[in-house]
């Protein structure tokens, strides 16, 4: 199946990459409705799907859909676990969660289409690349509107990249996945509703980059002017929902913390179905928040959300059930992300003059022997067979099996060796003593804390089992799930942890949106966080390696030539350890039979196409 899957990605990238190279300047007259940034023809599992079509009607530019007819009304409910989001405003989500919902609410000039992965419209009519790789000319829909009526220009892209993400408001991320050899692109506006991009050298991302969301002046302008302390709090959990002013196919309606967020129907978006009818369809889009997998499965059951995750232990279950429970089990391959033991490698102080680790786990944590044995000491192949019943694999390396840049040399990986764990050790000086107890070689006993979120309770189980693992090999652990938003600010903040189980969830079509992880001073370089010029003093030469080749993939636009980048990304992680990889599950969805329009695919997942799902 990764294999079918692979050939599959390999095709369209290379189809989306062989466009990107011809693409010509725009004949001056000429209609740009039917040349907007589209694929071809495409097919998925047996479903055939045109390419997307504008039209102009009464002064707008419309997106019409590619699905059948529906009608309005009804509600998809769905859920998420842990606390829920942190803040409602997408350019300063660190989280998924929160994330996905801003998202939700802000449109960007272009998206990923969830069945072939190239690259199409959504708030760009279309887009033309010259032939140099340097310029990228953005036409926008004529009529579009935020939800206060103001019509949406290239004002507001303009805005967004300059004063936004090239001024590093909010999360910096997606500033630093830009920067080309140490620059930015620029970006100009041409007319009303055209922008052009530049960048320094060919740039391969940018075009997927594109999918930022937008935002609009006319609010956020005077935010940004008070400073990043006002921006940061603009649009954060506690704001009354009438003060979004939004661009997407639906909006914030009702947030109860710990409870659920409602979103509601957008009547004016941008979108139609073929017969001419707005989308979307659905009047209510409703995600729960639910403390743990076992309420979200009990909600499931009980019919209070129409769409769950199945779990390893549970999918024969649900399977067995599905026709009674009028219920669909949808198998959308591997998880694109991954899961892994990452450890604490800062050797810093604080302000305080305080280590932020303890100096002897420093040493532990930084001795690349310690990480290779634990390594070699956790049962990858039990997790897998005993926690995920089989729905999953063993995993090794930093892109997720269903990459088409993954490196199959480091997705072999290696057998549990205890015996070979211990040799690592004994190599650093640590011993055992009659006990079978570990301790290094100044006496002290290795005993370290491992932490990971509350209520996901397959992380849960894997804690406890990695516990048991490292015993095997004479460490102490101290396994501890805490609330998800304490571990990411312990991770990302605090600097106070020693070690996590933690997941991040990866693109299978571009590497380069995991630089923030890679790059030395990337803001999610979790296993050694940097804040300043200071904290860069202590670069190992293999993230200095890592650096240059994040810098010169992104600059290559052939395939072939990429890979050899990344591959030996994937290579020195595999033998520095910063994470330690542990399994790829395979995503299992059951959903109700009772919507429209609903095609799940391994990209795209359940709600890729939610403007026109509907209820039957």
């Amino acid at each position: 199946m990764r294999k079918y899957l692979k050939i599959i990605f390999l095709i369209i990238i290379l189809l989306f990459i062989l466009r990107a190279c011809i693409s010509v300047d725009r004949v001056p007259g000429e209609k740009t409705a039917d040349r907007a940034l589209t694929s071809s023809l495409i097919s998925y599992r047996g479903e055939s799907l045109p390419p997307f079509k504008t039209v102009f009607k009464n002064g707008r530019d419309f997106l019409v859909a590619r699905g059948e007819v529906g009608k309005y009304g009804g509600e998809l409910k769905t859920s998420t676990i842990g606390e829920g989001p942190k803040t409602f405003n997408p350019w300063n989500a660190k989280d998924s969660t929160s994330s996905d919902m801003g998202s939700l609410m802000f449109d960007g000039l272009v998206s990923t289409d969830a069945y072939s992965g190239e690259v199409i419209p959504k708030m760009a009519k279309e887009i033309i690349i010259n032939p140099n790789q340097l310029e990228y000319t953005v036409v926008l829909r004529r009529g579009m509107k935020w939800s206060d009526g103001v019509e949406i220009t290239a004002d507001d892209v303009i805005f967004t990249w300059k004063d936004i993400i090239f001024a590093g408001y909010g999360n910096t991320s997606m500033r630093d996945n830009l920067f080309i050899e140490g620059k930015l692109p620029s970006v100009e506006k041409i007319d009303k509703y055209t922008v052009k991009f530049r960048t320094p050298k060919p740039f391969a991302p940018f075009l997927r980059q594109l999918s930022a969301s937008i935002a609009p002046k006319h609010i956020l302008e005077p935010v940004v002017k008070k400073g990043k302390d006002a921006f940061f709090s603009f649009w954060d959990t506690s704001a009354e929902p009438e003060s979004f002013v939004t661009s997407g196919a639906f909006r914030l309606k009702e947030y109860i913390p710990a409870q659920r967020v409602i979103f509601e129907r957008n009547s004016d978006y941008y979108m139609m179905d073929k017969d001419g009818n707005k989308l979307p369809y659905l009047d209510k889009y409703i995600v729960y928040i639910v403390g743990d997998l076992n309420n979200e499965l009990l909600k499931f059951e009980s019919k209070e959300i129409d769409v769950l995750n199945v779990r390893g232990n549970s999918v024969a279950r649900f399977k067995q059930m599905e026709k009674k429970g009028n219920y669909t089990i949808y198998n959308l391959g591997a998880n694109t992300g991954t899961i892994f033991v990452v450890f604490n490698l800062n050797q810093r102080k604080d302000k305080n003059g305080k280590y932020y680790v303890p100096s002897h786990k420093q040493e532990w944590f930084n001795d690349l022997n310690f990480r290779t044995a634990v390594d070699y000491a956790i049962d990858r192949e039990t997790i897998v067979s005993n926690i995920l019943y089989g729905v999953g694999a063993e995993a090794f390396g930093a892109e997720g099996l269903s990459s088409i840049y993954l490196n199959e040399e480091v997705a072999k990986g290696h057998k549990r060796d205890i015996e070979k764990a211990k040799e690592y050790l004994l190599k650093s000086g640590f011993y055992y003593d009659k006990d079978g107890y570990l301790f290094d070689k100044h006496g002290r006993r290795v005993e370290f804390n491992l932490l990971t979120n509350a209520g996901n309770t397959e992380r849960e189980s894997i804690g406890v089992m990695i516990k048991q693992d490292l015993t095997d090999i004479g460490m102490k652990v101290n396994f501890r799930p805490i609330e998800y938003n304490s571990l990411i600010g312990k991770l990302t903040d605090s600097y106070d942890w020693d070690a996590c189980i933690m997941g991040l969830t990866g693109s299978p079509l571009e590497p380069h949106s995991g630089r923030n992880v890679w790059a030395s001073d990337g803001t999610l370089h979790l296993f050694n966080m940097r804040k300043s010029k200071e904290d860069m003093a202590d670069v190992a030469p293999w993230e200095k390696e890592m650096d240059k080749i994040f810098d010169l993939g992104a600059g290559v636009i052939d395939f072939k030539s990429r890979k050899k980048y990344y591959d030996r990304y994937q290579a020195i992680i595999y033998e520095q350890k910063p994470l330690i990889y542990l399994y790829s599950p395979l995503i299992i969805i059951a959903v109700r039979n009772k919507f429209g329009n609903l095609h799940p695919t391994p990209l795209g997942g359940i709600v890729h196409n939610l403007e026109e799902i509907y209820v039957k």
